[in-house]
């Protein structure tokens, strides 16, 4: 028999980037009770907290779901590893640390997918500013006070900055703020850490949350059922309903367990585990549910489907007269001078971004000519993620398709939600994204015989030189083309007659009672860069949304200055939640 945890106001699935924020904001009402429950463990892994660390994070069980694609056809066949933050703080907690927003259009377009104009650039750029804490200070486009720290990288490297001025040298102007609607540009990123250290959700939001009496968190939390009651007539403003969610059951301390919500559960588990416990709650594709004795909840078609991400073409180019890190990591003296150079002064490659500078380019394929590649260029270069950097020097060059049209899938596999679905991202599956990825082969390779980089004599090491006709480029791309981690979409938000949609513009579940999901998986198209922080802003306008009642404009709840940043000031309670 399952045993029964308690009842609460809200049950919040994952405490992921949007899970910390939603915990954070509800409990900040002391007449609510939150239930946050987190499949993964404390982040108390020092490789958490130390900016390099990503590469100790990613594919360790640990604090990744270590996930796998299927067999990709537009990347030759491939299985690509899929990683995903399964630890307080989600991928916040293990990813690159930019910070980035995207472009105007893409929240005017959610405006339109949804009829909602609360989802417009204009509309959200206060959710953005609330939370923040900029390195500029408050202006018309930055925030101060926030809990979510944005600040500048604390290195410089010579071969980049020559990259970056190749980049100028081609057409794509300095920039100093990627934020602003239109990153077009090249510049270092912004990152969010703060003295050194990665800041995630769960240090920015969580942290100082978990003091609060009324909200409870439980690591090692895995949930695996929705839970339902049978109503007659739905909430205000969602229409009737056949069933309620009012609670979850999930596995904690080696025993099934399950609360109750009084109110709402919020599904934050991210744009793989939302799809999934919905579907083996049974919402979903009623024939898909049917082929897995499923009973079917509520069916909706679109569940698992519109999956999208950003492939990277990782470029990499050999160099001489300049030293990358390759070779400054490759002898002891080296590894002794950045790890003392960290130490003393937080800064150093321990302190770098997986990736530093930046750039946003126009592939010249976009009809509305807005930039639809990216650049993450990093001084190193490997085959992949965990082998040994190369023996020479070289810098990477790692271009993102960040408007791609090609669309996947997650769906399960089992009816049991301890084991993991079929992602199937579909890459380079629609013609337009063959012939951007061949024109970002060769936008590359032109930045890159720029004067700027030609003392260094760079050598194109991958995928090499020989690749030139488009058949060529475009094997080429799947040959070297991998995830840069940015999965959404796969519980889409839309207009509640739309029949691929999921959730409605308040991020409802469509014909269910006391359920919304609040991650990246409601984006109904990918923004134009990183998606953590748009994550982030979904989850404020939730919050928003929710405390207002779904009555008003909920843009109005944060039309004051950003609240200060809570300090747990040695709180036990707190420390042993979210210890670092």
């Amino acid at each position: 028999m399952a045993h029964h945890e308690g009842d609460f106001d809200y049950v919040i699935v994952g405490a992921g980037t949007a899970g910390c924020v939603l915990a954070n904001r509800l409990s900040a009402d002391p007449s609510v009770s939150v239930l946050l429950l987190e499949a993964g463990g404390k982040d108390d892994y020092h490789w958490i907290h130390i900016p390099v660390g990503y590469l100790y994070c990613i594919d360790n069980p640990r604090t990744d779901w270590r996930y796998k694609t299927t067999a990709e056809a537009g990347l030759n066949g491939r299985s690509l590893g899929y990683p995903r933050g399964r630890v307080l703080g989600g991928s916040s907690s293990i990813n690159g640390m930019i910070y980035m927003r995207g472009q105007r259009q893409d929240y005017d377009g959610w405006a339109q997918a949804t009829g909602d104009s609360g989802w417009s650039w204009d509309a959200v750029l206060p959710m953005f500013t609330r939370s923040e804490d900029h390195h500029g200070g408050a202006n018309a486009w930055h925030g101060v006070g926030g809990e979510w720290a944005v600040r500048k990288q604390r290195l410089h490297w010579k071969i980049l900055d020559a990259f970056a001025q190749a980049a100028v040298q081609t057409g794509i102007p300095a920039t100093e703020d990627f934020n602003r609607g239109d990153n077009f540009g090249v510049s270092y990123f912004d990152v969010n850490q703060k003295g050194g250290l990665r800041w995630s959700a769960a240090k920015g939001f969580l942290r100082p949350a978990a003091k609060r009496p009324n909200l409870t968190i439980m690591t090692g939390a895995h949930t695996t059922r929705l839970m339902f009651a049978p109503t007659m007539h739905g909430a205000e403003g969602s229409g009737s309903a056949a069933a309620r969610c009012c609670g979850v059951e999930f596995v904690g301390a080696g025993e099934l367990r399950f609360a109750r919500a009084r109110r709402e559960v919020l599904l934050s588990a991210g744009a793989i585990n939302s799809p999934q416990l919905l579907e083996v709650s049974g919402i979903g594709d009623p024939d898909r549910l049917a082929r897995l004795g499923i009973p079917v909840v509520q069916p909706l078609r679109g569940v698992g489907e519109n999956l999208q991400d950003h492939l990277q073409l990782r470029m990499s180019f050999k160099v001489s007269h300049v030293t990358t890190l390759n070779t400054m990591s490759a002898r002891w003296w080296g590894k002794l001078a950045i790890g003392l150079r960290y130490a003393f002064l937080r800064s150093g490659p321990m302190s770098m971004a997986p990736s530093q500078l930046g750039a946003f380019a126009h592939s010249g394929v976009d009809p509305e000519g807005r930039a639809d590649l990216e650049y993450h260029v990093q001084p190193l270069s490997l085959d992949r993620f965990g082998e040994p950097l190369h023996a020479f020097d070289a810098f990477t060059a790692s271009v993102c398709l960040v408007r791609p049209t090609s669309r996947g899938s997650v769906h399960i596999v089992s009816a049991d939600a301890l084991v993991a679905p079929a992602i199937a991202p579909n890459y380079l599956s629609t013609d337009h994204d063959r012939q951007v990825a061949a024109k970002a082969i060769q936008l590359t390779r032109r930045i890159v015989a720029g004067a700027a980089l030609a003392p260094f004599e760079p050598v194109e090491y991958k995928p090499g030189s020989a690749f030139q006709t488009d058949a060529e480029l475009a094997e080429a791309a799947g040959a070297i083309g991998t995830t840069i981690f940015h999965p959404v979409g796969t519980c889409r938000m839309g207009r509640r007659d739309d029949p691929d949609a999921v959730v409605d513009a308040h991020l409802r579940v469509i014909g269910v009672d006391g359920l919304r999901v609040v991650d990246a998986s409601v984006m109904p198209t990918i923004t134009s860069g990183n998606t953590n922080s748009p994550t982030l802003m979904i989850a404020e306008r939730a919050a928003a949304m929710i405390l207002a009642g779904d009555t008003h404009d909920a843009k109005l709840l944060v039309a004051g200055a950003p609240q200060g940043v809570e300090e747990p000031a040695g709180e036990a309670r707190a420390e042993a939640l979210t210890s670092n």
